[in-house]
């Protein structure tokens, strides 16, 4: 019997010369055709026969005594097509899903009133004048006390009134709107890919 490689996806083909009262390629079954049947099928990527390694050698050498022994059957078949990528659809070319749209916060300075995409968003005096200050002041970190005393006029209450503020503008504005970044251990600022514009005219 004779080994050759075909490729690295296909495995291995054996031959075997052609013997009077056997099957062509060595297709000679047990005498017990009734018993379970073992199929065991190897992938060995190389280049060339002589890249074998010493236990492929050895599996080799053991299939080829259990085929002179008629204890095995080689079965030929085609190999296993390689998979290919989904092709894309002609309409649709080849990318990256799209990024979901992020709202946009238009603030009208004189009426005093907040749009997320053309909808009015119900903020109270508080909480719009925060808005405003960190809108105003993009890229600035502002302490809680700083905000006390740009927002609120003074400093006697308690930080965490900040806090409260600004989990409600963001609730009000929602979750799926970058607005307001907490920067740990100082304080808050307005959020880097926020999308807000200022009309002070309106």
């Amino acid at each position: 019997m004779s080994v050759s490689p075909a490729s690295s996806r296909a495995g291995w083909h054996t031959s075997q010369p052609a013997v009077p009262g056997r099957p062509p390629g060595g297709q000679r079954r047990p005498a017990n055709t009734s018993a379970p049947m073992l199929t065991v099928t190897l992938n060995i990527p190389l280049a060339c026969e002589e890249s074998l390694t010493p236990a492929a050698r050895r599996l080799l050498d053991a299939a080829r005594e259990l085929l002179e022994r008629g204890d095995a059957v080689i079965s030929t078949g085609a190999a296993p097509a390689e998979r290919r990528p989904d092709a894309v659809p002609a309409n649709r070319p080849p990318g990256r899903p799209l990024a979901p749209t992020i709202p946009t916060l238009h603030i009208l300075a004189a009426s005093r009133s907040v749009l997320r995409d053309g909808e009015p968003l119900p903020l109270t005096r508080l909480e719009f004048d925060l808005l405003l200050h960190l809108v105003a002041h993009p890229r600035r970190v502002f302490t809680r006390l700083q905000l006390l005393n740009a927002v609120w006029g003074y400093e006697h209450a308690g930080v965490r009134t900040v806090d409260v503020h600004v989990r409600r503008l963001r609730g009000k504005v929602g979750v799926d709107v970058p607005l307001v970044t907490t920067v740990y251990g100082v304080g808050y600022r307005l959020a880097d890919d926020a999308r807000v514009t200022i009309d002070r005219t309106g």
